[in-house]
């Protein structure tokens, strides 16, 4: 009688384990715990507003380096201007007994300062035509067509202006020295009205030049950045 009341308690005690590992896979999963929260981006803490690289400050920027292009190329003409100006009016006759016999100076009789005068006459030309443009990419910081052409034609018209203004320079230099191995006369002892026109006009030319090559420049920077 002991052992068949022991059977019935050790097959109690199998069943109940029997529950607890059947009920066991059953419970409800712990509820996971909530993502932790992205830090704060380190650049908006460690740089001013006014440096962050944002969409708005890029095109702010194009668009001031626009408005800078826009007073070189007027700055351009002036130059270029003046210097055809006072090379184109350059005219001086020195008075002798007679009016018969006078020594007369003009930048036509030299083939060289006439290419001077209308190579600069030419890039005056073309920066008046190229302001549209510059407005354009002023309007548009983002597009890149008319900087495009702008920095094609801007290096035609440097180079046409280097050329011009190195041919002047030659001529200026033998007024005022002259060469004897080619027999040229120093002729700024006498044409003194002469050679200052000429000599300012080749500064002018020059001053063209860099103002050229300023655009060019900030041309190629701001394409290389786009």
């Amino acid at each position: 009688m002991s052992t068949s009341e022991a059977a019935p308690s050790a097959t109690a005690i199998t069943i109940d384990d029997s529950d607890a590992r059947g009920k066991a896979p059953a419970a409800a999963p712990a509820p996971a715990a909530p993502p932790p929260a992205a830090p704060a981006a380190p650049k908006d803490r460690r740089f001013p507003f006014l440096l962050r690289k944002t969409k708005a400050a890029g095109g702010g920027c194009k668009r001031g380096v626009a408005c800078f292009d826009f007073l070189l190329r007027l700055c351009a003409i002036a130059a270029t201007l003046v210097a055809a100006i006072m090379m184109g009016t350059t005219d001086e006759t020195l008075p002798f007994f007679t009016q018969f016999f006078q020594f007369h100076a003009n930048f036509a009789d030299l083939p060289a300062l006439t290419f001077f005068v209308v190579g600069n006459a030419i890039a005056a030309g073309y920066l008046v035509l190229s302001l549209p443009f510059s407005l354009a990419a002023m309007i548009r910081p983002q597009a890149i067509g008319p900087r495009l052409l702008l920095f094609v034609l801007d290096t035609v018209m440097m180079e046409l202006t280097i050329a011009a203004a190195s041919s002047a320079t030659a001529i200026v230099y033998l007024a005022h020295n002259g060469s004897s191995k080619a027999n040229w006369v120093a002729i700024c002892l006498r044409f003194d009205g002469f050679c200052q026109s000429i000599s300012g006009a080749v500064v002018a030319s020059f001053i063209a030049v860099v103002f050229f090559m300023a655009l060019v420049v900030m041309s190629a920077l701001v394409m290389r950045k786009q």
